[in-house]
């Protein structure tokens, strides 16, 4: 049965859920883990109430919530040529190297992981779709998408070392208005950081496991990076990550 032929609820398992598990990863989110909890059932119920305006959601994900998931998708496109790496060399997407392999001298955990992941995660676009629906509502500029994949080609161009945009992260940024000074554009993006923890279930920094993350305003103190890089290795299976918005 597709996506879409029936309704999701709690109790329900599959891979139905897991689609709308990450669909939904900008409103509050919670694991893609194909089980339907109450983790999911507020997913459910924040989109009902932010998007569709209901002011008794039900937490069940009918006909109605699926054509309200449709024409939100549709309003919020996403830019893969903002999304494809800019070294000129690769595919856009890295060339798939440096699986399993980490960082000599550092721990064997994700952020020291050198991998080209083959695509960017749908879970950080998805929640990319939901911030500029949050920060729409609460009278922000519409961010721009300044940053996606960055293989190791750029990163060497760079002279960079991190990898959470080898297909964990993304950067949004901010136009700037007219007079305005360095420093409000510092306070309007850490407005947005608190808006997206509230709204969206984001963690500042990566102190949680199987979350997503923002980075802190000490390390990106005028624009937004958000990434996955706090997720198990089987939340960041290959099968999470996409090169084209057709793939969503």
């Amino acid at each position: 049965m597709a996506f879409g032929d029936k309704n999701i609820q709690r109790g329900d398992k599959g891979s139905d859920v897991v689609a709308l598990q990450l669909k939904l990863n900008g409103f509050r989110g919670t694991v893609w883990d194909g089980d339907f909890g109450p983790g999911s059932e507020l997913q459910v119920m924040a989109f009902q109430r932010e998007v569709m305006k209901l002011t008794t959601p039900s937490g069940v994900f009918d006909a109605n919530c699926f054509d309200a998931l449709h024409e939100f998708e549709t309003n919020h496109p996403i830019d893969f040529a903002s999304v494809r790496c800019p070294c000129g060399q690769c595919n856009g997407f890295g060339q798939g190297r440096f699986k399993n392999k980490y960082r000599t001298g550092m721990p064997k955990i994700e952020a020291y992981h050198r991998r080209e992941y083959p695509g960017v995660h749908k879970a950080i676009l998805y929640a990319f779709r939901a911030t500029c629906f949050h920060l729409k509502n609460h009278d922000f500029p519409l961010p721009i998408l300044t940053s996606g994949y960055r293989c190791w080609i750029h990163n060497e161009m760079k002279g960079r070392r991190s990898t959470n945009h080898m297909g964990k992260a993304i950067d949004i940024d901010f136009p700037a208005q007219p007079g305005e000074l360095k420093r409000d554009d510092g306070e309007r993006c850490d407005r947005a950081r608190d808006l997206l923890v509230d709204k969206a279930g984001f963690q500042i920094g990566w102190h949680g496991n199987n979350r997503k993350a923002l980075e802190p305003a000490s390390i990106a103190p005028t624009w937004l990076h958000m990434d996955v890089r706090c997720y198990s290795q089987k939340y960041l299976a290959d099968i999470f990550f996409v090169t084209d918005e057709t793939q969503l």
